[in-house]
């Protein structure tokens, strides 16, 4: 066991760092020397180093639903959450495939006819049921024919160790900021923590991100014209679009800068209008445009769905990819794996009740107290049942709102989650974790090494997300 802590505590579940016979993993046995040879109080000063900096950097993030007060530091724990090569291929290849498979499915659903509804490989009521259809986006063919531009592919690892697909971001996945700062404050703030290693880099991802947005510009030019549209300073992913902005070197836009004339955007500079070709938007569909969605919408831009379907400004991701990562979609995505592309899922999902089958909803409503139940449109951890963690109480409410609107909720069984080594209070101590690789579409897809794991800091939490007190790990993907 690790000199340096040693009653951590090895639960049933898979931990990263050590075998259940207690021994470290090898590719953590370096990282084990190095913290036992710095010791608790160098660790100690490290962590306040780390903390300060991100503190005057600004990595923040927004609890809407706390009164007291919204903006927070974004939790950082200083021991990094590591990946072999060989765990990473499977991982990459597997994230590649269902992107594709997902981007296919979007194509189909609007310009291809739906040959999966009409073959009922899925049930044809429950796409349009969505709140993510968008209706305005039949007929209308996308630049490159790519919708999924960027993506966040949530996985876990269930006690066997193998990484399982738990949720699909097609919309506005956030999260890649934190990967970007966590590893340049991990760089300064504790340097021989690397000592022993080769990482791959993420500082890169930007790049990768601005060829992906100029390679849909809908002008032939060699350097077309690129923003980041906002909500604004109160949005709860504010410092990510900041960030990224700066590091690809392109405009941060709010609704208000932009102007549509003739159906072309143009961007208001003080040296008169200029033309935008690419808007990577961090503005959810229905706040986009006021004649097409929320009337009185302010955040979007008048006009610029008709700029849009006129092909004259691309925007990423696509409108209506919500659709994709509806969580009562979710449990199709290994058909449509199959159906579009002839292959076997590379990645499982974690198995999933349909509460729109009366059967499975029956079984759910038997077993709330042992499932996890996820209202199919809410985020962030909220709208959630933690079945064997709730309340009768709660559990009555969930059993009654499932009965009510069977379409909005899908249920899963417990899967506990791997830990990894994690400095709390003071100690190294398991905290179960999650991991989100992003993958960027382009010419081709490509899912960078640069991927978030969230932790959740709560002793037994499963719960990872920053809303519900979460924080991140840096990620580091190892080199072969």
């Amino acid at each position: 066991m690790l000199e340096l802590q040693p009653d951590y505590q090895l639960s049933s579940n898979y931990d990263e760092l050590y075998s259940p016979d207690g021994e470290p993993r090898a590719h953590y046995v370096p990282l084990e020397r190095t913290l036992a040879g710095v010791g608790r109080e160098e660790i100690l000063a490290r962590v306040a180093a780390t903390n300060s900096a991100l503190l005057q950097r600004g990595v923040t993030f927004t609890v809407y639903a706390d009164e007291a007060g919204t903006e927070r530091v974004f939790p950082f724990d200083i021991i990094p959450r590591l990946i072999t090569a060989a765990e990473w291929d499977p991982i990459e290849r597997g994230i590649q495939q269902r992107v594709r498979a997902l981007n296919a499915f979007l194509l189909d659903l609007y310009r291809g006819g739906e040959r999966i509804l009409r073959e009922k490989r899925i049930p044809r009521d429950l796409v349009y049921s969505s709140k993510h259809f968008c209706r305005e986006m039949v007929g209308f063919r996308v630049a490159q024919d790519v919708y999924v531009h960027v993506s966040g592919i949530d996985l876990i690892r269930d006690v066997n160790g193998e990484f399982l697909v738990l949720e699909d971001n097609c919309r506005t996945p956030s999260g890649i900021s934190y990967v970007l700062e966590n590893r340049d404050v991990l760089k300064r703030a504790f340097p021989p923590i690397f000592g022993g290693y080769a990482v791959r880099p993420v500082d890169d991802y930007p790049a990768h991100l601005l060829n992906v947005l100029r390679y849909i510009a809908p002008r032939e030019m060699a350097q077309p014209t690129v923003v980041v549209l906002t909500p604004g300073i109160y949005n709860s992913a504010y410092f990510e679009h900041t960030l990224l902005a700066r590091r690809m070197g392109v405009e941060l836009v709010e609704g208000r800068d932009l102007i549509v004339v003739d159906n072309v955007v143009y961007l208001k500079t003080t040296r008169g209008l200029e033309r935008v070709d690419v808007i990577y938007r961090r503005v959810d569909d229905d706040y986009l445009d006021p004649l097409y969605f929320v009337s009185d919408s302010s955040l979007g831009v008048t006009g610029l769905v008709n700029a849009y379907r006129a092909g004259n400004v691309s925007l990423a991701n696509a409108i209506g990819t919500g659709v994709a990562d509806d969580k009562a979609i979710y449990r199709f995505v290994p058909e449509m794996i199959r159906f579009y592309l002839s292959e076997e899922p590379i990645l499982n999902n974690v198995p999933t009740y349909d509460c729109t089958n009366a059967l499975e909803r029956r079984h759910v409503l038997s077993n709330l107290d042992k499932l996890v139940v996820k209202n199919t449109n809410a985020s962030g951890g909220y709208g959630m049942l933690m079945g064997p963690f709730a309340g009768a109480e709660e559990r009555d409410k969930f059993h009654d709102m499932i009965q009510s609107n069977p379409r909005d909720f899908i249920a899963q069984p417990i899967v506990e989650l791997s830990s990894s080594p994690t400095f709390v209070e003071g100690r190294i101590t398991p905290r179960r974790v999650d991991l989100r690789p992003y993958a960027l579409y382009g010419e081709r897809v490509t899912v960078p090494p640069a991927a978030l794991t969230r932790v959740a800091l709560r002793e037994g939490s499963l719960v990872v997300n920053s809303s519900q007190g979460g924080g991140s790990k840096d990620t580091w993907v190892l080199q072969d």
